[in-house]
């Protein structure tokens, strides 16, 4: 697909640049003339872009291999998209040696290599690489070099060739088809952890465990059918939160599609795991009340990443004690219901994240939470009741299409639900009905669910 690009000092391969999680193919160009030795960096590098040059050569030097000693430019084009990250390094090393006659040009012209150098050589992982994968596809190519330390992911996209390397030495060996240098496999750190990511799995809760919620538990399985948002208010001690806790359970399997979608977003935040690098369950993710703004929205400076409303696309967004949340986090939640998605913009750049989840509120009906128990023990004025109320905005309030008022449970009703109440397994398995019923209904349009629908199209 690309064409050879090459000739006595110059040498070519190719990179993606991320935004967001849409990814362009970056050619990459390296040169060699004679001169007095320096290196430059052309196609709007950001910081970290242009330090490359400084981890490339010592990266080069470190393996073994020689540096040229002559004036060197390497171009990133298309030359006006900025370059951001480090994504870039292996590419630029990997042209730079083709350049220099150590590694033949033609090997490296149809590959896409992505891939951070560490000093001593090493091909350090990095965030994004399963989006930048699917630019690549997407784009035409069907070889990848990826750090081994994210082979997994890589994986994942099919039809696609992925080449793992450990080092920079590695990767000159492959592509020279020399023997594999034995090294030893590469340390990476922790994988990054955030408290209120899907990574803490809720579908081993059973929806039996619930009791005296029979109404309730009845809202949560339609919510679950039709993709509903869903408002829960309630005194403390109701089962607001273990209502919201096994709605994921009651949802089917991601599509194949949706996996590779909400696994995209997961890489760009640095949250998936290299051992099971395919979400293939819907994400939950419950954030504290006290949780910032780009937390919860997204943002960044020169990288953007996605927040809680992204991470939780094709999944559940789960916001406990509601009012408690700032004015301004509450109000950044109304567009996306409707949107589908979240816009990040700074002032040198936007991206455009997939927010496309199902929100589930919970809260109590009044700041001491007791207003609606059975005791005498709120306090609260009316005053203090309306004010409280009022911090979810009507526009939000309007966009929740199930309002739901838990009670606490009495005692006959507990005793009455141990003959009736049903597991989650029975309960999912009547939402997997419903959902294949509502895909055969919208077969033929941009719809799966019925919450989906516009109200244009049901008048």
């Amino acid at each position: 697909m690309w064409p050879d690009v090459a000739g006595p000092g110059l040498a070519t391969t190719f990179s993606v640049a991320l935004n967001g999680v849409h990814g362009e193919v970056v050619e990459v160009q390296a040169t060699i003339r004679s001169g007095l030795p320096c290196t430059t960096l052309a196609g709007l590098p950001d910081v970290a872009v242009t330090e490359a040059r400084h981890r490339c050569r010592a990266a080069v030097v470190n393996s073994g291999l020689k540096w040229p000693e002559q004036v060197l430019v390497v171009g990133l084009f298309p030359a006006s998209l900025p370059k951001t990250g480090t994504m870039y390094d292996l590419g630029i090393a990997l042209a730079t040696l083709a350049a220099a006659g150590t590694l033949p040009a033609g090997d490296i012209a149809s590959t896409v290599m992505l891939g951070e150098l560490a000093l001593d050589g090493r091909v350090r992982s990095l965030p994004g690489i399963l989006p930048a994968t699917l630019a690549a596809q997407q784009q035409g190519v069907s070889r990848v070099m990826v750090p081994e330390a994210n082979a997994a992911e890589a994986q994942i996209v099919p039809d696609m060739e992925v080449v793992a390397v450990r080092s920079l030495r590695h990767a000159v060996a492959v592509l020279c088809g020399e023997e594999i240098p034995d090294e030893v496999e590469t340390f990476t750190l922790l994988e990054a952890r955030q408290a209120w990511t899907s990574l803490r799995c809720v579908d081993d809760l059973d929806l039996v465990d619930v009791l005296g919620q029979v109404e309730a538990r009845h809202c949560v399985e339609v919510a679950a059918a039709g993709g509903h948002h869903l408002l829960l208010e309630g005194p403390p001690g109701a089962g607001k939160t273990m209502l919201a806790e096994r709605l994921p359970g009651l949802l089917p399997d991601l599509l194949l599609e949706e996996s590779l979608e909400v696994s995209g977003i997961h890489s760009v935040a640095g949250l998936l795991s290299r051992h099971a690098p395919l979400i293939v369950r819907p994400p939950f993710l419950d954030p504290h009340h006290t949780a910032s703004s780009p937390a919860i929205v997204g943002g960044g400076g020169k990288v953007l990443r996605p927040g809680a409303l992204s991470l939780a696309h094709r999944g559940v967004l789960f916001m406990d004690e509601a009012p408690e949340f700032q004015a301004r986090i509450l109000e950044a939640v109304r567009q996306p219901l409707e949107s589908r998605q979240v816009t990040i913009s700074r002032s040198e750049r936007s991206a455009v994240f997939p927010a496309a989840f199902q929100l589930v509120l919970a809260a109590n009906p009044c700041p001491c939470g007791y207003d609606w128990s059975t005791s005498d023990r709120c306090e609260c004025t009316p005053a203090a009741k309306r004010r409280y109320r009022d911090r979810i905005s009507g526009p939000v309030r309007d966009r929740i299409d199930i309002h739901r008022r838990v009670n606490p449970a009495r005692r006959q009703e507990l005793h009455d639900d141990l003959l009736v109440a049903e597991t989650t397994a029975t309960v999912a398995a009547r939402v997997r009905e419903a959902r294949a019923r509502q895909a055969h209904r919208y077969r033929g349009t941009r719809w799966r669910r019925n919450a989906e629908v516009p109200g244009s199209a049901l008048r």
